[in-house]
């Protein structure tokens, strides 16, 4: 919106200039043009920067199954994950990253423990259970705003595993590898490691 502002008044002060300037020095026909482009620079600055915000993706094909995760990637600058989590109470959900919601899609039906995943595309979140323990929450709605989680469109929920360790992820990290005869969902933030099991079919 604030593009299309820009972009109105400079046509509007560009089309002034031209009239005054009709019957006057050349020289000043030129001061238009160069209005134009520093308006336009500094629009697509504006721009840039409203829709900034590092984003990550990773992809695994499993015996003819391609499953693929993008996400955003927010950094601890300083702070502790165990801080900035502890805020969600049980039963709240976090968004896996940062901006846009984070996007889960599988070409083929996945199987986490007893849960069967259809092939699709899904926004994953991170539920806060009881005794500091996590679940992964597949929602039918994806691409939305990242807070704006939709509980009566969850799919499924599997449970993750927690681990800490020593060597600490300054910005949120979600990985899809194989592990044994499957794979393997894996986040990363801070020092805190979750991390769940899966197959194809």
């Amino acid at each position: 919106m604030l593009c299309s502002t820009c972009a109105v008044r400079a046509r509007s002060h560009w089309l002034l200039m031209i009239v005054n300037s009709a019957e006057e020095n050349p020289m000043k026909r030129l001061l238009p043009l160069a209005f134009s482009v520093t308006v336009a620079a500094t629009c697509f600055a504006v721009s840039t920067f409203a829709q900034g915000g590092a984003r990550g993706a990773s992809k695994l094909t499993l015996h003819g199954t391609t499953v693929s995760v993008e996400y955003g990637r927010p950094a601890l600058k300083g702070r502790s994950v165990n801080d900035l989590l502890s805020k969600l109470g049980t039963g709240d959900f976090w968004r896996l990253g940062a901006n846009k919601s984070t996007t889960f899609k599988t070409t083929g039906s996945l199987t986490f423990g007893d849960v069967k995943i259809p092939a699709g595309e899904y926004s994953l979140w991170a539920k806060k259970e009881a005794n500091d323990k996590w679940s992964l929450v597949f929602n039918k709605q994806h691409g939305q705003w990242g807070t704006d989680h939709d509980p009566s469109q969850d799919l499924a929920s599997v449970p993750l595993n927690l681990q800490n360790v020593s060597s600490p992820a300054e910005q949120v990290t979600i990985t899809l590898r194989k592990a044994g005869a499957g794979g393997e969902i894996l986040i990363q933030w801070g020092t805190m490691e979750l991390s769940a099991n899966f197959t194809a079919g």
